[in-house]
């Protein structure tokens, strides 16, 4: 997949669309920001990369959205806060750093963002067009060749570098399982059509893969 050209002209313009500065910071300093952020070591599937994998989706789609602006916003912000065991303080750090940074904006613009950066906590049920799309695709990567699926979640994998393979795979199976209870992974009809059944698959195989793999780690350490 060709990412999205991620380039400080294009935050840029994204930011003086929305935000006024002062009193917001200026673009570059966000920008420069984001990118440290997202550059830190330890990342090694939530970097740049998987932001321009965002936005690339999200232009696929821009004709879809009722706020196209607020949505790339938020995709870029939406993993700026990333650290192991986290869980949904992630999300929320990463809607009040947004928030910390765009007092220039319009409080209902700055509300919107800071919904669709929670959309992606995956919770069921998710309510509003453009918060459907922002979860789709944050998920988009579920609907890749197997191949690149495995090589996106060996990448996953290397940000848990201080957990065993054993406690890894088994914090991993509640979350795949609650994808496979869905009555679909994707929420909107457009990613429905195009990425469920591949989706369906690479669900399929990995959780199968997983629990075969807890289930001997299970048995190697019963006495």
């Amino acid at each position: 997949m060709q990412q999205a050209e991620i380039s400080a002209e294009r935050f840029a313009a994204l930011w003086q669309r929305c935000v006024k500065s002062p009193p917001s910071p200026g673009a570059g300093a966000v920008f420069a920001e984001l990118c440290s952020l997202y550059g830190s070591p330890d990342r090694h599937f939530h970097t740049i990369d998987h932001i321009a994998d965002c936005i690339r989706y999200a232009d696929e789609v821009a004709g879809l959205l009722q706020n196209a602006d607020a949505v790339e916003l938020a995709l870029w912000f939406h993993d700026a806060v990333y650290e192991q065991g986290g869980t949904t303080s992630n999300e929320r750090r990463s809607a009040e750093l947004f928030l910390g940074r765009s007092a220039g904006a319009r409080p209902t613009l700055r509300r919107r963002v800071c919904g669709l950066i929670l959309a992606t906590l995956h919770s069921d049920n998710v309510q509003g067009n453009d918060r459907r799309f922002i979860v789709d695709i944050d998920l988009a990567g579920f609907g890749a060749p197997w191949d690149e699926f495995m090589r996106k979640g060996a990448l996953i994998r290397a940000e848990f570098s201080d957990q065993t393979d054993a406690q890894f795979y088994s914090r991993q199976v509640p979350f795949l399982q609650k994808l496979q209870q869905r009555s679909s992974i994707f929420a909107t009809a457009h990613y429905r059509a195009r990425h469920e059944a591949a989706a369906q698959d690479n669900l399929h195989r990995l959780l199968t893969l997983r629990l075969a793999q807890v289930s001997a780690y299970a048995e190697a350490l019963a006495p």
